[in-house]
């Protein structure tokens, strides 16, 4: 699986971390151009492609490829 974050896009409202089952995903210490503190994947060879991060996303910022 390649999972992408658009990090302009997001602003780090932290539901796909709350909603990935593997807890792979957090929130980016470092800010975006907006100002927020975007979400990042912490170990991508472990996704199993559940899609639970890119359906929650309200900013449409997250997109899973095979």
């Amino acid at each position: 699986m390649r999972i992408s974050i658009d990090k302009q896009r997001c602003k780090g409202c932290g539901l796909c971390v709350a909603f990935c089952p593997l807890g792979l995903i957090s929130i980016s210490v470092e800010l975006n151009s907006r100002g927020y503190h975007p979400a990042v994947i912490d170990d991508e060879s472990k996704c199993r492609g559940c899609q639970n991060c890119a359906l929650i996303c309200p900013d449409l910022a997250i997109t899973i490829e095979q």
